[in-house]
């Protein structure tokens, strides 16, 4: 990013991420802001002020813990209900192995922070526990929706 300009910085931030969902290089998930500040060179409330911008023409939307998304794309619940859905859809038993954090990470785009958030509702809930060694393995399976936060 050029450092002076008659526009402002963010004003171009917010135009270059325009120009790359419109041209397909972002078609869901935007990167962390962490990540815009580093590509960007730019600090964190020029990227907020950005994004603030494309959430306002209706082109991204945010979803609390989760990050920012191009508006009308992907599943939006929240993070344990989707990483509960793998105990339903997967075919786990009870016993099974529970994938890892990274694995989780890896699967979903979500940071370890709030992967770990996931797990201890889970865990909450009594789900999945402790395995053998430091993994973690399937204890019930869900029934309903008692994904639901307390």
């Amino acid at each position: 990013m050029p450092k002076a300009s008659p526009r402002g910085t963010y004003v171009q931030v917010s135009e270059s991420l325009r120009q790359k969902i419109k041209s397909g290089q972002i078609t869901e998930a935007l990167p962390s802001q962490t990540a815009l500040m580093s590509a960007y060179g730019v600090s964190r409330s020029t990227i907020e002020r950005a994004l603030g911008t494309l959430k306002a023409e209706g082109v991204i939307e945010s979803v609390q813990g989760a990050g920012w998304f191009v508006a009308g794309t992907g599943d939006r619940r929240p993070l344990v209900e989707r990483v509960t859905d793998l105990l339903r859809g997967e075919g786990m038993k009870v016993g099974d192995r529970f994938p890892t954090e990274k694995e989780l990470c890896e699967r979903f785009g979500a940071s370890r922070t709030a992967v770990r958030s996931a797990i201890a509702q889970m865990e909450g809930r009594g789900l999945i526990g402790k395995g053998a060694g430091r993994g973690r393995e399937v204890l019930t399976l869900p029934t309903g929706r008692e994904t639901q936060t307390a």
